[in-house]
């Protein structure tokens, strides 16, 4: 898709030509806006028009599902106003950035650590790459147990997105600082030891080839020693909120969970507040029309300056949210996070978490800003950080 865009910008050199593209949307989301959108700015092009993403239609059988955008762009200066077309509205705009939002042109980049000073390091969480053959369902961890009673403090509760989200009860043989003659007796274990190593022989990753030789570990260990919070890495568009919350050290995160040590109540209420996720939907990647989380989401947010006293809200205001969700314990995140089922109680108080982390960013009950206008203003908050 990049080379179209390229192909057209070569005939349209020193011409007035304006040309648009209907293209995937993943030319607008996530580290794709800075390798495209970044050499078209250099070359004193810019967006004229666009339409956000919709949904492709068209009349093959057994069609999948493809999310477009449509973008213009011309020589800078040809067009005064520029228009962005969301659904059923038309906002005006001096510059449409790569994001395709109001804003200056803002590239987020990939960065290993956060922006903002002080804040734990994200990462994934551990990885088996086991052929499956660690992972037991409720039902082999009951098989196990029933019949060898000590491997019940070797198997632990193990959480991959779909599993912290939708209450799926998966389990994991959890060997790190076992001795071997603990469960070398054990024949279901040790089978399961003899496939991983059989799997990871097979594995076309010499490191992974390596891990062979320590078929009772994960490849991959990030397992915190504290409570940590989790964020999924893939979690569904239709909720206003990508369910997150804190674990214990007992419970092991997968890689497909993003998990943060020690995290505060101040840094779960900013967190899970609409205006992170606000910027999570312009910056984040999405799988189809999913968000897909990443590091970079977190470690570029422009986290907002605060006193002890604002600290002390915030984190009031977040243990309501957690105090709203242990009223629906039995409920799973999905279920509280649906748009059309999420209780009263927990909608309220995230929306009083919301009233106050926007004031914290300036904006009161009176100017309180369109999604994409909260972006903006947090893009230009980035930019005065890096720069």
């Amino acid at each position: 898709m990049c080379a179209w865009y390229q192909k057209a910008i070569d005939y349209m050199q020193d011409t007035q030509i304006r040309s648009a593209f209907v293209s995937t949307n993943s030319i607008v989301q996530g580290e794709s806006v800075s390798t495209m959108w970044k050499p078209i700015f250099e070359q004193g092009f810019e967006i004229t028009f666009a339409h956000t993403s919709f949904l492709w239609s068209n009349e093959a059988k057994g069609k999948a599902a493809v999310y477009c955008i449509i973008v213009g762009f011309a020589k800078a200066g040809i067009v005064g106003t520029k228009r962005i077309y969301e659904q059923d509205k038309v906002i005006e705009a001096s510059n449409i950035n790569g994001y395709l939002i109001s804003a200056p042109n803002v590239f987020i980049q990939s960065r290993g650590k956060p922006l903002t000073p002080d804040m734990p390091e994200m990462s994934k969480g551990s990885q088996p790459t086991d052929g499956g053959n660690l992972i037991l369902s409720a039902e082999e961890r009951e098989l196990l147990i029933s019949e060898f009673p000590q491997a019940d403090k070797w198997v632990k509760q193990y959480l991959g997105a779909d599993d912290f989200i939708n209450g799926n009860l998966r389990y994991c043989l959890w060997l790190k600082g076992v001795m071997p003659k603990d469960y070398r007796s054990i024949k279901p274990i040790m089978q399961r030891l003899e496939l991983v190593a059989e799997a990871r022989r097979n594995s076309p990753t010499a490191s992974v080839q390596r891990d062979a030789d320590t078929p009772m570990l994960f490849t991959q260990i990030r397992q915190p020693e504290t409570q940590y919070l989790v964020v999924p890495e893939v979690s569904s568009e239709r909720r206003r909120y990508i369910p997150i919350g804190y674990l214990e050290p007992d419970v092991v995160a997968s890689n497909k969970l993003y998990i943060l040590p020690n995290a505060t109540l101040y840094m779960f209420g900013i967190l899970t507040s609409n205006v992170h996720m606000a910027w999570m939907r312009v910056v984040a990647g999405r799988l189809k029309s999913d968000y897909s989380y990443s590091p970079a989401v977190y470690n570029n947010f422009p986290w907002p300056e605060v006193t002890d006293k604002q600290t002390e809200e915030i984190e009031k205001l977040a243990k309501a949210v957690l105090d709203a969700r242990e009223v629906y314990s039995e409920n799973s995140l999905a279920d509280l996070y649906d748009p059309l089922a999420m209780p009263p109680e927990l909608r309220k108080a995230h929306q009083n978490l919301d009233r106050a982390v926007m004031k914290l960013c300036g904006f009161t009950a009176q100017n309180t800003p369109s999604e994409a206008a909260c972006v903006a203003a947090l893009m230009e908050r980035y930019e005065e950080m890096v720069s």
